[in-house]
């Protein structure tokens, strides 16, 4: 009798056992790894002069294989303006997308700058080269173009989508001298993984050997625009969703840095999980940021990408008068 009561109670802690394994290993993988804050750096441009000095920097380091429509695009009236615009493309794009916005701006006096991501914009659409990209990278950037941006205008804006926008909103984080940042479509998630297995996702993926997929599986490499990749990369997409669990984290501990912020959704979005914006605004919120939101109607049927021309079914007669007149209102 003895026995059989400690082989059962054996039985139990084995059990025990099992299930605290299985509970922390699930715990582990649903909590976001390597999200240590990411510190900006700022040393921004003096004068107008020191930022077209920085501009040159940029764009010596670009690689020569680069498209020339893809390289660093300012649009300058020839003097330090009342106000600067930064315009951030996303994973895969460059600063095509952005151009004919960024002429909109610059037509009503800005001063426009649009600097391609690390590792796009180059001539072979084909290259993986964009699958290198890391959250410190996109940190960087975002710093340094600020940074230009400063000499470029007295109030400095920051609108960048998708990859773009959760780069904007590490820079909202962290730079108090954003006048106004504008995120719009923020992949801090995507729609096929739920919001509770985004982290677990981006954990899983992070150590997989990384995987080349088409964006348009039918047209491969005839997808549109062709000035974009037509391939993404999984330690990429990741690499992506890690900066946003990074301004997430941040978030939770301080305000952000930018002294206006406005949120842009697009409810037809079948890219980016709306859920995981909402959450972002929310911890924001809770610190009392000056902060709006606007979203784009189901109605309108818009695509992921609601800025390039260039993208089928676009309607850029709606969209751009709406992005403008959240800025001026």
């Amino acid at each position: 009798m003895k026995q059989r009561h400690t082989s059962g109670a054996k039985k139990w802690w084995i059990l025990f056992l099992i299930s605290g394994l299985v509970l922390s290993i699930l715990f582990t993988l649903l909590t976001p790894w390597n999200i240590a804050h990411l510190s900006s750096h700022p040393q921004p441009a003096k004068n107008y002069a020191e930022a077209l000095h920085l501009i040159e920097i940029f764009r010596t380091k670009e690689p020569q294989e680069m498209n020339p429509l893809s390289r660093t695009q300012l649009m300058t009236h020839g003097n330090k303006t009342d106000r600067a615009i930064i315009l951030v493309h996303g994973y895969t794009s460059d600063p095509q997308q952005f151009h004919d916005l960024g002429k909109r701006f610059y037509d009503v006096g800005y001063n426009v700058l649009i600097a391609p991501l690390p590792h796009h914009g180059l001539a072979d659409r084909m290259t993986q080269e964009h699958a290198r990209l890391t959250a410190e990278e996109l940190a960087f950037y975002a710093d340094r173009t600020v940074d230009i941006a400063q000499g470029l205008g007295k109030q400095v804006i920051m609108m960048g989508i998708s990859a773009g926008g959760v780069t904007t909103a590490w820079a909202a984080q962290n730079r108090n001298d954003i006048d106004l940042a504008v995120i719009i479509s923020p992949a801090l998630g995507f729609k096929k993984i739920s919001t509770p297995l985004t982290a677990a996702a981006m954990n899983v993926y992070t150590v997989l050997p990384d995987a080349i997929e088409w964006w348009d599986p039918i047209l491969k490499e005839k997808v549109l625009p062709a000035h974009a990749y037509p391939s993404y990369s999984r330690h990429a997409l990741s690499q992506i969703l890690r900066l946003g669990f990074v301004v997430q984290a941040d978030a939770k501990l301080k305000p952000p840095a930018a002294k206006k912020m406005v949120i842009v959704f697009n409810a037809n979005d079948s890219m980016i999980n709306n859920e995981m914006t909402t959450q972002m605004v929310n911890i924001w919120k809770a610190h009392h940021a000056s902060l709006t939101t606007s979203e784009f109607d189901a109605a309108l049927k818009l695509g992921h990408d609601i800025i390039d021309p260039a993208q089928p079914g676009q309607q850029v007669d709606i969209v751009y008068p709406r992005l403008m007149e959240l800025i001026n209102p």
